[in-house]
């Protein structure tokens, strides 16, 4: 690892032991190398630390960190990022997979075009044997030159997971950080798209795990799941109706935050004016993977073609 890699890569886990290994193969053997790799165990009570530490132990990539308690997944995410060093981040999960070109890919497009301040890659739907389930067309305008146009299309169209792109670590640092309250995601992904437009690249080279483990599946309420991401948010001072209230507040928080013209701030409040009192259409702001399956033949390639590794997952 050189001694000031230009990506830096975050990996929050907790509890991660099934998938925890196929991830880091992916991401160990992806073609680009400069990048440092941080893990958080936030107090894992599995075989992650036993994982991590053997395959720190192979790697020096790898910085790997255990918390002797569980901090939230918010604050977990705000850890890995606060002990980067590169010029460029990502953040990354334990149960996903990645083509063995989705940095280089990422990281080109951002060399190639100045103004864009996320990459990300072609997504797909995999279930937890690692079968395409759901390949996904991204048909949000987050390229589009206009921030109120972007802002607008994050707001109404159904959302991938443009948080997980490559991004300008200095962007990052301007925006505020990721919050606990109900889709707070989405909130931060859109503030990221107020500072500068996305670049999408064709290839399908991301695989989000979709499985009954995962976080969103293991907590299906809006308060269960805002826990997780942060503890802090039990109790009767977090009622669902705050949880609700702050999600729609942090959207006009970072219109206000973000370097945009009177033009296009009067723009952004009125697209989340309209969003506000419109009825969701159906099927407006799901996950990619809560919709009906798709033909997985739509696929050129396999996962098992794209992805480094595979074989070295009980390493």
């Amino acid at each position: 690892m050189t001694a000031h890699p230009r990506l830096s890569i975050g990996l929050p886990v907790y509890n991660g032991e099934e998938y925890l290994a196929e991830a880091l193969d992916a991401l160990l053997g992806q073609t680009y190398e400069d990048f440092e790799l941080l893990i958080s165990d936030n107090a894992s009570t599995d075989g992650t630390a036993d994982i991590c530490r053997r395959y720190a132990a192979r790697d020096s990539r790898i910085r790997y960190t255990r918390l002797p308690r569980n901090i939230g997944a918010a604050p977990n995410h705000h850890r890995v990022f606060a002990e980067s060093r590169g010029e460029l981040f990502k953040w990354v999960s334990h149960d996903d997979l990645y083509a063995r070109d989705l940095l280089r890919a990422c990281v080109e497009a951002l060399d190639e075009r100045p103004e864009v301040v996320l990459a990300h890659a072609g997504e797909a739907v995999i279930d937890g044997d690692s079968q395409v389930r759901v390949p996904y067309e991204y048909g949000l305008a987050t390229d589009s030159p206009r921030p109120s146009e972007r802002f607008r299309s994050m707001l109404f169209e159904p959302g991938g997971d443009d948080m997980y792109g490559v991004v300008r670590a200095e962007v990052l640092r301007r925006v505020k950080p990721l919050d606990s309250y109900h889709h707070a995601d989405r909130v931060f992904t859109a503030e990221i798209g107020l500072h500068g437009p996305f670049h999408q690249v064709p290839e399908v080279l991301y695989f989000r795990r979709d499985h009954p483990t995962r976080a969103e599946r293991a907590h299906p309420g809006k308060r269960s799941r805002c826990v997780n991401l942060d503890p802090r948010r039990a109790g009767r001072l977090h009622p669902t109706p705050r949880l609700l209230a702050e999600y729609v507040w942090g959207y006009f928080a970072a219109i206000r935050r973000a370097p945009l013209s009177p033009a296009e701030r009067r723009a952004c409040h009125r697209h989340l004016l309209a969003w506000m009192t419109s009825r969701v259409k159906p099927g407006a702001g799901e996950r990619v993977e809560d919709r009906a399956p798709v033909d997985p033949a739509r696929l050129t390639v396999s996962v098992d073609a794209l992805v480094a590794g595979r074989e070295g997952r009980q390493a």
